[in-house]
């Protein structure tokens, strides 16, 4: 009777893990409605923002306003005098108005998963729904400064590796300001602000540079992964605030310490501004209203003589958080750049793990089977540590008989009963934390591997075979409508795909093969968690899911193995289960 309330009592739980498992997913990772939503861009600073749905890479979601950025798009980027930006990894243009970069796509990233889906667009002008722009100007008292309203004159271009091109604005009182900007192969722009003063007398001015944006587009800030303001800050790198702390809070974007570098980042993307090597500059986050905010860095003021000239240069990274790419500026004296990928607790193992995946890639040119060979590598470093698991669990059964005498004889005197059990271990050499080193050993490594699969850009959009496109988001394919022949969604609680069906599989298998003996209700307990975990794992990247799978078929391949170097444990095993179910059915019989 205990039993089976023991067993009622495990199942409600389970059942209230799994419920609960699927309100925390929607609540840290909700999925866009598919009503749509307004969204209006206006002026005003006190108007409600419209509640916009957000989804795990960022981006636009309501039909409207997709529709409307399309059509702007369309009549904002057609104006003769933007200059074009051409570069290996980054296009685009400028516009001379306000002396503005606010169209920027990714030619080496595309939006979706279909090879056809056009380019990744991370920079829009101002006033479309997905505006995002850096600005490069200046402040100053009693001089005419540029304005967002100032036409520039551009020279050369389009902006390349190759081609700088430059904009000047002539205020007609003695000061010409000049922005001379520079690309790399990569999606680093350098802009070099200078004013001259042709004037009489001595002028004050502040260089500035900004970056504007909507979090409108902002990929989800979750438990996990930052989504919003970064910087370095006094050498640490500041993951926050998020957009709704500084939205209802102006003091939360106030920075500390000497900035390396601000900006905002997305699960993939960051743009961010670099000042001067060693300058001194004033940084903060504002939000401007309307779901629009601004990261913003003002050099110190300085004083230009008649005759004389200052320049200020500054960085512009706009592009996609590659490891290789974000730790060759940080070689480069971009201090901490590399820690704008937010691998958390487990960076000295996530990163080894990355530069492991992405090397097989390179060796094998799939990165599912780069996973597969990943997780072979892993078992084989661990096999020698699962060997000594398998002799101490061979010997803790060999000393069995004599730990039953003691804990016989010194029943009464527990303290003693241990020095006792502890000097046999001693004597006999038997370690009996042995059997747990594999497993604290791999907990780590599945979560360094888990960030990985949700970080590392270089995973995104990766296939690995037949309906496995995407092995960074969930298994696509799900068993209960038939994948997809049934017309119906599938609930995200019971949205299994058939490498969920794998894991529950293989981990039952892999509790099968363990023929220790277990009393009924650990029985029960461990029949129903393979099935369990299938549905709890199911919304996890399909990455993830490979490399469990795989684990659990080495696994089970390893144990076989063990169990044939080991046969007196198998046996000892299968006796102890023999006289356990004797010993119950005996005490069945005896009660009825």
């Amino acid at each position: 009777m205990d039993n089976q309330r023991n067993f009622l009592l495990f199942v409600v739980l389970c059942g209230l893990i799994l419920v609960g498992w699927n309100g925390a997913m929607n609540w840290f990772y909700p999925q866009p409605t598919e009503v749509a939503q307004t969204i209006e861009v206006s002026s005003a600073t006190d108007a409600e923002p419209a509640t916009v749905a957000k989804t795990r890479e960022g981006g636009l979601t309501d039909p409207a306003a997709i529709a409307q950025e399309e059509a702007d798009l369309e009549t904002s980027l057609v104006a003769a005098e933007r200059v074009k930006i051409s570069a290996p990894e980054v296009t685009g243009s400028i516009n001379p108005v306000g002396a503005r970069i606010d169209d920027i796509t990714l030619t080496t990233h595309r939006e979706e998963v279909d090879k056809d889906s056009g380019p990744v667009r991370i920079f829009s002008p101002a006033g479309t729904p997905a505006q995002q722009y850096a600005q490069f100007t200046w402040v100053g008292e009693g001089v005419k400064v540029p304005t967002n309203a100032t036409v520039w004159q551009a020279e050369g271009g389009p902006l390349s590796p190759t081609a700088p091109v430059t904009l000047t604005y002539d205020n007609g009182e003695g000061q010409l300001f000049t922005i001379l900007l520079t690309i790399d192969d990569h999606y680093m722009i350098t802009a070099e602000q200078t004013i001259a003063n042709t004037s009489a007398g001595p002028i004050v001015v502040n260089a500035r540079a900004g970056i504007v944006r909507t979090s409108n587009t902002a990929s989800l800030d979750t438990w996990n992964v930052h989504s919003g303001p970064i910087g370095n800050f006094g050498e640490a790198v500041q993951f926050g605030p998020d957009y709704d702390d500084l939205a209802e809070d102006a003091s939360e974007g106030t920075t500390e310490g000497r900035a390396a570098w601000l900006g905002f980042t997305d699960i993939y993307w960051l743009s961010a501004l670099i000042p001067q090597e060693k300058s001194d500059v004033a940084t903060d986050f504002r939000s401007l209203g309307n779901d629009l905010f601004v990261a913003r860095m003002t050099y110190q003021p300085v004083t230009v003589a008649a005759g004389k000239q200052v320049t200020r240069t500054t960085q512009l990274f706009a592009g996609a958080k590659e490891t290789q790419v974000l730790d060759m500026y940080e070689e480069a004296g971009v201090s901490k750049f590399g820690k704008a990928i937010d691998w958390g607790w487990f960076s000295m193992i996530a990163w080894p793990i990355w530069w492991l995946l992405t090397h097989l890639f390179a060796l094998v040119g799939n990165f599912g089977v780069a996973i597969i060979l990943m997780t072979f590598l892993i078992r084989l470093v661990l096999f020698p540590i699962a060997q000594k698991q398998f002799a101490s669990m061979a010997a803790m059964k060999a000393i069995q008989p004599k730990m039953k005498a003691i804990q016989e004889r010194y029943k009464d005197d527990k303290q003693e009963q241990q020095k006792k059990i502890m000097a046999l271990y001693k004597e006999e050499k038997v370690n009996p934390l042995a059997g747990c080193m594999p497993i604290l050993i791999q907990i780590p490594i599945f979560f360094a591997l888990y960030k990985t699969l949700i970080l590392a850009i270089e995973m995104r959009h990766q296939p690995f075979v037949l309906w496995l496109k995407d092995l960074s988001a969930p298994d696509p394919a799900h068993i209960l409508n038939l994948f997809g022949a049934l017309p119906f969604e599938v609930p995200a609680l019971i949205a299994i795909g058939p490498l969920a069906v794998l894991l529950g599989i293989t981990m039952w298998l892999t509790f099968r093969m363990n023929p220790t003996a277990m009393d009924p209700m650990q029985k029960q307990i461990f029949a129903i968690m393979p099935w369990m975990l299938m549905f709890v794992m199911a919304g996890f990247a399909s990455g993830l899911l490979l490399y469990w799978v795989t684990n659990n078929v080495l696994t089970l391949a390893q144990q076989t193995y063990l169990y044939s170097r080991h046969p007196q444990l198998k046996a000892a095993a299968e006796k102890e289960k023999a006289d356990k179910e004797l010993t119950d059915a005996r005490d069945a019989k005896g009660k009825a």
